[in-house]
């Protein structure tokens, strides 16, 4: 019987030789273990919300052998994947989805009369999510039963912000309530193996609804369990089979603490979401400035000269560079919790009041608000600064957290600036620029360390110059070695992608010259196709998997010898233009 702290142990073992996220999946072994034996895994449908709490699941579920292949290229997914195993009934990459996914799952079972369970495990930061209130309001409309276990360690990524916390935080303290529990504990312990286990879960319904209002859940037609003990298995377990038998959709509220059983990942869990290999105290880092922080600095900088600006994230206060901005500025900063599309409207409210807003977000969490970028902040042309934050292939996250769509969603969009440094000194520029500008303004930069100053590009070969490589300022140092290395190129970094120098590739189309686009972006719709490139190098239009980003770029044929050896090609006329471009 493997018990909770071998798969701690694993867990642990495993994240630290590949990376990956540490103190949320430590938090949910006992809530994996005992859905893992009050469920049947491969019949009923356990959909995670997000995949940073299921590694203990993907161990229970047949994948203990070859989980220390996890986020290695070919390897055990980052997140929970169909793909992958009959156990994981869903994709599970962004938060906030469980809930309507489940709950269509269960209305699909109601309308074939088939009889499997189905379970949305979603977190504290989960459910504040506009799409998780939205299944919550159409749950008893939609399905007869559903079971929704929430998980809730007082965190999401960052500290969980907004009133609804507060509530969660009020059932689980509530003084009155917890003296009559305490009292009442060890009788349920006794009886929860027992035909009065029923009995005894639906007595303490009531009291808490008595005691500490929760009766909220059940205004919406849903059951509330809880709190239950997440580290207590037979609790779990105990509560797990009340909710089963119950004819009624169920919230089983499940508390526990992030980073369980691992002492650094319990006194700070936001340091320990997610680890980086090898990265036990005392290991070295990655050296350099991250772009995170380089843009956070540069932040800070531009707010002292202008108290206008105000800063926004969901969730991602330190993933996203923002620590030391609310601390010197906390009254300019908003942590609205993961709630991306109400961020950019929030956002669209402050610059109409005459704010500066600066959205600091993912590229693959933006995507969560394209409506709202192109309805409340585009069309009225309001200057929101939008910093995306891991833009381009990210690795080991995989398929769900690719940051290469943004500049294809984003380009068409009417009144929409788009740029990207290609260093630290020119991230602080173009942050200075979009403040400046009246209308909004998209500053793209990649995971990883910035450079502090990239070399000048090469001067321009008058009359030498065969071709120009356009290309994205993250692979600006790729685009320069591969003209070095093809010879009679021009390198041209791409500091505005939209609107771009259309002067500079009119005259270098007057030359003669062919057009190169190297971009860490999706090819369809991306860059090199808005500046007409003959020969477009980019992502491929298809899911791009999990590895490191090095291994991908030899995958699909975007490392530097690879790229040489396809625009010698192209120059030479081995290869055509556009149709057979790498990812075209």
């Amino acid at each position: 019987m493997i018990s909770a702290a071998d798969i701690r142990k694993r867990i642990v073992d495993v994240t630290f030789a590949n990376g990956g996220h540490l103190a949320s999946s430590l938090g949910a072994v006992e809530i994996s273990m005992a859905l893992a034996e009050v469920f049947e895994p491969e019949r009923d449908r356990i959909v995670w919300d997000v995949g940073h709490q299921a590694y203990a699941w993907k161990l229970l579920t047949g994948r203990w052998d070859s989980f220390s292949t996890l986020r290695k290229a070919g390897g055990v997914a980052p997140f929970p994947n169909p793909s992958e195993s009959r156990a994981d009934a869903a994709v599970a990459g962004h938060a906030g989805s469980a809930f309507s996914v489940a709950l269509g799952m269960a209305a699909a079972r109601d309308r074939r009369g088939s009889g499997e369970n189905v379970v949305a495990v979603i977190g504290d930061g989960s459910i504040v999510n506009g799409h998780s209130f939205e299944a919550l309001n159409n749950c008893a409309a939609a399905t007869k039963k559903l079971i929704v276990v929430l998980n809730d360690n007082g965190m999401s990524i960052s500290k969980p912000a907004g009133s609804f916390a507060r509530f969660l935080g009020r059932l689980i303290t509530g003084v009155r309530y917890n003296r009559i529990k305490a009292a009442a504990e060890a009788a349920g312990h006794r009886l929860r193996l027992t035909f009065l286990r029923g009995p005894y879960h639906r007595l303490e319904s009531r009291i808490k609804g008595l005691f500490l209002g929760s009766r909220f859940f059940e205004g919406f037609g849903v059951r509330y369990i809880g709190p239950v003990d997440g580290h207590d298995l037979s609790a779990l377990k105990a509560a797990f089979t009340v909710a089963k038998e119950d004819k009624r959709s169920v919230l089983v509220h499940v508390v526990t603490k992030k980073g369980m059983g691992y002492p650094p990942a319990e006194r700070n869990p936001t340091a320990y979401h997610g680890v980086q290999p090898a990265a036990r105290p005392g290991a070295s880092g990655p050296h350099g400035v991250s772009w995170s922080d380089a843009f956070g600095r540069a932040l800070c900088e531009a707010a002292r000269k202008d108290d206008r600006i105000v800063a926004l994230t969901a969730g991602m206060t330190d993933g996203t560079g923002l620590a030391a901005f609310a601390k010197e500025f906390p009254e300019r900063f908003f942590d609205v919790g993961i709630t991306e599309g109400h961020m950019v409207g929030f956002a669209a409210g402050l610059a109409a009041g005459g704010m500066k807003p600066v959205v600091a977000v993912y590229s693959s969490f933006l995507q969560r608000a394209v409506d709202q970028v192109v309805h409340d902040v585009a069309i009225s042309s309001l200057p929101v600064v939008f910093c995306v934050d891991r833009a381009g292939v990210v690795g080991a996250d995989g398929v769900t957290h690719q940051g290469i769509y943004d500049i294809a969603l984003l380009r068409c969009v009417p009144n929409l600036s788009i740029c990207q440094p290609k260093d630290a000194a020119d991230l602080s520029a173009l942050l200075d620029e979009a403040l400046g500008r009246k209308g909004p303004t998209v500053i793209r930069y990649p995971r990883g360390a910035a450079p502090s100053e990239a070399a000048e590009p090469p001067a321009r070969q008058s009359g030498s110059s065969r071709a120009a490589i356009w290309t994205t300022g993250d692979w600006y140092g790729k685009a320069a070695e591969v003209a070095r290395r093809v010879g009679g190129c021009e390198v041209v970094h791409a500091r505005y992608l939209k609107p771009f120098d259309s002067a500079r590739l009119a005259a270098q189309r007057a030359a003669g010259m062919k057009v190169v686009s190297l971009e860490n972006g999706c090819v369809s719709g991306g860059f090199g196709e808005s500046i007409g490139a003959d020969l477009r190098l980019g992502w491929p239009d298809t899911f791009v998997p999990h590895g490191a980003p090095a291994e991908l770029e030899r995958k699909f044929e975007l490392d530097t010898d690879s790229v040489v050896r396809r625009v010698s090609a192209f120059l030479d006329g081995r290869v055509a233009a556009c149709g057979t471009a790498i990812g075209g």
